[in-house]
């Protein structure tokens, strides 16, 4: 592990950039960002569409380690360069900001009122090749939708199985059981959820930490004995599918969480913009959620 990015991620002012929508999600994020299906023909110029978009954050003056601690990097991103340097690279010693990858490869069909992970074959090789590239930590989802024991303990046992897998090999997971904004059952699964996650921290080793990253709950510090825990390095937020503006106030509520927004973060951006106009935008939503996760 990486001292200096341990420190940087436990101890700083800032919140994580998440970059890292996958091939559900990128058509989706290229339209929001002013690219539609009619500028590629297939997913190899998709992936160079949205690389280019990645890139454009990454490289602006704007993005950086004075407000970011860290950035989750797709796959792909990963293995690609920026401005002629690993991507991950490039975050870390151009930039001081700390590189994650997403490791998970979607979720499983609905049962029990949640969506675990699908089968990962090739994780230890994604492990391997994201320590070569000096990657500190990863990210995973899985999706809880109801109030059910059941589906809850099935995602967050998974979760920490895995995990363990990703300590082992180095790095530093980063557990997300998304609650569904939408749940008619939210405050229950919460309930359960901050259970389920307090029982498989407890039974980490002496030397094992992990990162949660959690929807943003109903009740206000609901997750701050989980802030406060020796073996949680840190605690962000996902956006979840509130607006920035929303998801922003509902950060703001709870103490030592910090923020780790993807579709929130791109909200404004546009091909479109010209470069002055694209760092501006980008200058203030950086600034927004920053100062959201400074509380």
């Amino acid at each position: 592990m990486n001292q200096q990015q341990h420190d940087k991620v436990k101890n700083d002012t800032g919140f994580i950039a998440a970059l890292d929508q996958s091939g559900g999600s990128t058509p989706k994020a290229l339209r929001l960002y002013g690219v539609d299906e009619s500028a590629y023909s297939n997913d190899a110029e998709m992936y160079d569409q949205i690389h280019q978009m990645r890139s454009r954050i990454i490289t602006s003056p704007a993005f950086s380690g004075e407000r970011i601690l860290g950035a989750i990097l797709f796959e792909m991103t990963m293995d690609r360069e920026i401005d002629g340097k690993g991507a991950a690279e490039y975050l870390w010693e151009e930039k001081n900001v700390v590189p994650f990858v997403k490791v998970d490869k979607g979720l499983a069909d609905e049962a029990d009122g949640a969506q675990v992970m699908k089968p990962m074959p090739g994780l230890d090789d994604l492990l391997a090749r994201a320590s070569t590239h000096g990657v500190f930590g990863t990210k995973m989802r899985s999706v809880i939708k109801l109030g059910n024991a059941a589906g809850v303990n099935a995602v967050v046992g998974q979760q920490f199985e895995v995990g363990r897998q990703i300590l082992d090999a180095g790095l530093v997971p980063i557990i997300e059981p998304e609650i569904d904004i939408t749940s008619p059952e939210k405050a229950a699964a919460e309930i359960l959820l901050r259970d389920a996650l307090r029982d498989e921290i407890n039974s980490l080793g002496d030397d094992q930490v992990v990162m949660l990253k959690l929807t943003l709950p109903e009740e206000d510090g609901f997750y701050t004995e989980l802030v406060q825990h020796p073996k949680v390095l840190r605690v962000v937020a996902l956006s979840g599918g509130y607006s920035m503006d929303e998801a922003n106030a509902r950060l703001a509520r709870q103490p030592g969480v910090v923020a780790s927004f993807s579709r929130a973060l791109t909200e404004g951006l546009s091909a479109q913009q010209s470069d002055e106009e694209f760092t501006a935008a980008l200058d203030a939503s950086i600034q927004s959620i920053y100062d959201a996760s400074a509380t």
